[in-house]
C-alpha cells in the first residue's frame, strides 16, 4: 500500500509545533515534508530583543533543517508558487511538482506597502530576512559615519512601536561606546489611527505615548503616508518628512500565487478556513498562522494566535489522515500581551490590565527562551494530539 503523503508548506509558528508533535509521535503510513524557502525561521517574539541587541541571530531563529531530521521528517528548501488542486500537488519556483494527500499552508504575509513609491523606497519588516540585511546595513553605516540622520517607521500597531524603541536603543548604545552624540539620529513614527496601539487599553497607550516623548521620537499620529521616495515619505496633508530610511510595519496580504489556486481568499488575499482550520473552498488544504483568516472567529494577526494553532493543526492533520473527524479549534478573544520598550523593559497587557517594568521584560525572556528550546532539542515538554 502507498504511503500517504501530508505537505507543510511554510516554516512558521504553527507547523514547528507540527513536525515536533509528529516526531514524538509518527503516523503510521504517512510520510511527511516541509517544504520552506527558509532553512532558518524567526520566532517573532524576540524579533525586537534581536533588533535592540540583546539577542543573537541564533538566539531567535529555529533551524528548520535540523528539527524536521530529529523528527525524521523530509526538509526541502524551496519557494511555493502554485497550487495544482486537481492534481493535488504543489508548484514550487524550479518548477518541481510535489504531490500530497493533504497540504498545510503556513507561510506568512507579503508585504502591501500600497502607497505610491513605498515598494521601491520603504523596507518591509517582513519577511525578516530582507529586513535583517537592510538593518544590518544601516547599522554599519551609521557606525562608520555617524552624521545626523532621520529614521522613519511607519505604523502605529505594536510592531512599529517594538520597532522603532528597539532600533533607537541599539544604535544610541553602538555611537555611545563610540563617543558619538546619539542626538545625531531623530527617529520618528507615522501612523494613521488617533493614537499608537489601538487594539490596547487607554493606559497602555497613553503609556507609550509619553515613553515615545522622552524617548525624541516624533509621533505623528492621524497622518496616513500617501507615498514614499528616495529623501523621505509624504502625509495625507501633502507635507514631505525627509528621512534616509523608511520602515514599513503595516499592511500585509497573502502571498499573490494563492489568487491562481481557486481557493477562497478574504479581502487581504489570506486563505478563508474553518473553525477546523481547513480552506472552505477544499478539505485537503489547511492554513495556519497569519495567512488563515477564521471565517467564523476572525483574530487580530499575531504570533500567540499563530502559536496556539499549533497543537489543534497538528491534531487535525493527523486525525484527517487517518479518516477519522475533525474537532473545531476556538481561539481565546483576548490574551496576555507583552510589548517590548527597546531596552530590558516591557509591558504586560491584557483587557484593561496593564502593568511594566524589567520584571515583565524578564518574565517575557523567560517565555520566549522556554519557547525556543522546545525545537533545539530531541526532548520536550509535549501533550498527547
Amino acid at each position: 500500500m502507498t504511503a500517504r503523503h501530508l505537505l507543510l508548506v511554510g516554516g512558521g509558528h504553527s507547523h514547528v509545533e507540527v513536525v515536533r508533535r509528529l516526531g514524538r509521535r509518527p503516523l503510521p503510513g504517512v510520510r511527511v515534508t516541509l517544504l520552506s524557502r527558509d532553512r532558518f525561521t524567526p520566532y517573532s517574539g524576540m524579533l525586537p530583543g534581536y533588533i535592540a541587541g540583546h539577542y543573537r541571530y541564533r538566539d531567535v531563529h529555529i533551524d528548520l533543517q535540523a528539527l524536521a531530521a530529529r523528527a525524521g521528517i523530509e526538509f526541502i528548501p524551496a519557494s511555493a508558487t502554485g497550487l495544482d488542486r486537481t492534481a493535488r500537488t504543489l508548484i514550487t519556483a524550479s518548477g518541481a511538482a510535489y504531490p500530497y494527500d493533504a497540504v498545510s499552508l503556513d507561510i506568512g504575509s507579503t508585504p502591501d506597502p500600497g502607497q505610491t513609491g513605498a515598494d521601491r523606497h520603504a523596507v518591509a519588516a517582513k519577511p525578516i530576512d530582507g529586513f535583517d540585511a537592510r538593518w544590518r546595513a544601516l547599522l554599519e553605516r551609521v557606525c562608520a559615519d555617524p552624521r545626523p540622520r532621520r529614521i522613519a517607521v511607519v505604523g502605529g500597531g505594536a510592531g512599529g512601536v517594538e520597532l522603532v524603541l528597539a532600533m533607537q536603543h541599539r544604535l544610541t548604545a553602538e555611537l555611545q561606546a563610540r563617543g558619538t552624540d546619539p542626538s545625531v539620529l531623530r527617529f520618528a513614527l507615522y501612523t494613521r489611527g488617533a493614537s499608537v496601539l489601538p487594539t490596547h487599553n487607554p493606559r497602555v497607550r497613553r503609556r507609550f505615548q509619553r515613553l515615545l516623548a522622552r524617548r525624541h521620537i516624533g509621533l505623528h499620529c492621524g497622518e496616513a503616508v500617501t507615498a514614499v521616495d528616495a529623501h523621505g515619505l509624504t502625509t495625507a496633508d501633502g507635507r514631505h518628512h525627509d528621512a534616509e530610511e523608511v520602515i514599513w510595519v503595516t499592511r500585509a496580504r497573502g502571498a499573490d500565487w494563492l489568487t491562481t489556486t481557486g481557493l477562497a481568499l478574504d479581502a487581504q488575499g489570506f486563505i478563508r478556513v474553518g473553525d477546523t482550520l481547513q480552506s472552505v473552498t477544499d478539505a485537503r488544504v489547511f492554513a495556519a498562522g497569519d495567512i488563515a483568516s477564521m471565517d467564523n472567529q476572525p483574530r487580530a494577526k499575531a504570533g500567540v494566535i499563530a502559536v496556539r494553532q499549533g497543537p489543534p493543526l497538528a491534531h487535525n492533520l493527523r486525525r484527517f489522515l487517518r479518516d477519522q473527524p475533525l474537532r473545531p479549534y476556538h481561539p481565546q478573544r483576548r490574551w496576555l500581551a507583552l510589548v517590548t520598550t527597546g531596552d530590558r523593559h516591557a509591558v504586560a497587557s491584557r483587557g484593561a490590565f496593564s502593568i511594566g517594568g524589567r520584571l515583565v521584560w524578564h518574565l517575557k525572556d523567560w517565555i520566549d527562551r522556554r519557547f525556543m528550546r522546545r525545537y533545539r532539542s530531541a526532548r520536550g515538554a509535549t501533550s498527547s494530539v
